[in-house]
Order: C-alpha cells, then sequence, then structure tokens
C-alpha cells in the first residue's frame, strides 16, 4: 500500500536463518517487512514471518533497483534496511576461483553498497536506520575461508564510512553474530559450555539486537559494531 504510515522495512537475506527471525520480530513489532531473497523456493518461509517476498540478487545492481523501487511504488517508504544476505565457498585458496571469491563479495559485502545507495533517498526522508550483517569472522578466522573473511571485514569497515556519510538522516550499525545455531543442530554440553554466556546463540538473540540498533532507543547510536558472540572472542584459550 503506498504511503502506508505504518514503518518499513527492506530484509535482505530475510527468509531463513538470522535473516527469517529479524523479519518475524519487526513484523511484530509494527513494521510492514519486504524480505528479498535469491531463492524464490522460500517465498512461503518469508510470508509466514509476516514478510511480503521479493526474488532479487542483491548482488545484482538492476535487482536491486528493481527491488527498491518496488518498496517505493507498493509501500511507498523504507525506514529500515538489514543488509543480512551471505554465502561462504570454504575451500584452499589454490583451489579457489576468481570467479567464487568475487560471488562471495557481490553477496556479503556489494549489495550492501548497492543497497543502501538505492534505499539513501527513501531512508532519508524517513529519518531511518541500517543494520548490517557481519561476523567475527571479520577478526578470527579458520583455514580455508579467505573470500568470506575478506567480505565480513569489509562489510565492518563500510558500515562506519557509510554512518559519515549518511548522518546525520540516517543512522548506521553493523552487528557481527559468532557461533548461532540457525538449523537447529545437535548440540552437546561442551558446545555450550565454550561460550562464555553458556550457551550457543540462537537468530532470536541477533533479532532482539537489529530490533534495538533499528529503533528510537539507539538514537545516539551510529557507526558501531556490536559484537554477539556470547563473549567467545574475548576468552583466552590455551593449548596444554
Amino acid at each position: 500500500m503506498a504511503g502506508s504510515s505504518f514503518p518499513t522495512a527492506l530484509i535482505s537475506g530475510g527468509a531463513h536463518g538470522i535473516g527469517a527471525a529479524i523479519a518475524r520480530r519487526l513484523a511484530s513489532g509494527g513494521y510492514r517487512v519486504v524480505v528479498a531473497d535469491i531463492d524464490p523456493a522460500r517465498q512461503a518461509d518469508a510470508e509466514a514471518a509476516g514478510a511480503r517476498f521479493v526474488a532479487a540478487d542483491v548482488g545484482s545492481e538492476p535487482d536491486v533497483g528493481r527491488l527498491v523501487d518496488g518498496i517505493a511504488a507498493a509501500e511507498g517508504r523504507l525506514d529500515a534496511l538489514v543488509c543480512n544476505a551471505g554465502i561462504m565457498i570454504r575451500k584452499p585458496i589454490a583451489e579457489l576461483s576468481l570467479s567464487e571469491w568475487s560471488r562471495v563479495l557481490a553477496t556479503n559485502l556489494t549489495s550492501i553498497f548497492l543497497l543502501a545507495r538505492a534505499a539513501e533517498p527513501m531512508l532519508r526522508r524517513a529519518k531511518g536506520a541500517i543494520v548490517t550483517i557481519a561476523s567475527t569472522r571479520a577478526r578470527m578466522s579458520e583455514p580455508n575461508t579467505e573470500a568470506y573473511a575478506a567480505s565480513k571485514g569489509g562489510v565492518v569497515a563500510l558500515t562506519h564510512a557509510l554512518a559519515l556519510s549518511l548522518g546525520p538522516d540516517v543512522r548506521v550499525n553493523c552487528i557481527s553474530p559468532g557461533w548461532i545455531d540457525v538449523r537447529g543442530e545437535k548440540l552437546t554440553a561442551a558446545d555450550h559450555a565454550q561460550h562464555p554466556a553458556g550457551r550457543v546463540g540462537r537468530p532470536e538473540d541477533i533479532a532482539a539486537l537489529a530490533a534495538f540498533l533499528l529503533g528510537p532507543e539507539s538514537g545516539f547510536v551510529t557507526g558501531a559494531e556490536f559484537v554477539a558472540d556470547g563473549g567467545m572472542t574475548r576468552k583466552m584459550i590455551y593449548e596444554e
């Protein structure tokens, strides 16, 4: 409905995992939610979360243009942008092709630039906010994750750059999740115990933080990175 009086949120990669949890949280909080996902088969999942689904590759400039134009036509406003789309290709660097490297960066990092650029006019009018989803892998790694780590480090840096460029009209903050159980894994007591918080994270943990950063109570917060990892990156680990 064009010209809606309800705040509108766009979530990339919002049909599953952390993105779906954010969609549910924002929809329950009174937002009109638009979910963009590359997989049309996830439409039912997005709609179950209370969102309007748009099939789009957010690493594609034409797709992002159509997506944002569609929100301007259908909802008439955009108050919140959550840049959550992300993929990982785990390969030894000698086997990682340039096209695979580029695909990861396009989905995880370039998409944020494209979405922020296209959505800027509506976000400025709404005095809105952006939340990007990075990862603790921006600062720590496992072997064979070069493309993912590079993309997530870029997300952290792009976040504070956007905060300076879009402020004071638009606030921009970043969440870096740690281990979040998005698949309902069979977790052990040891999995939980290794976290100083006493448990593995849940998608709802990230959704709650995202909702805060998009809302008025965080009005003095911009350009910041929030690590939500149960304390793991602060834990010293020694091998005996």
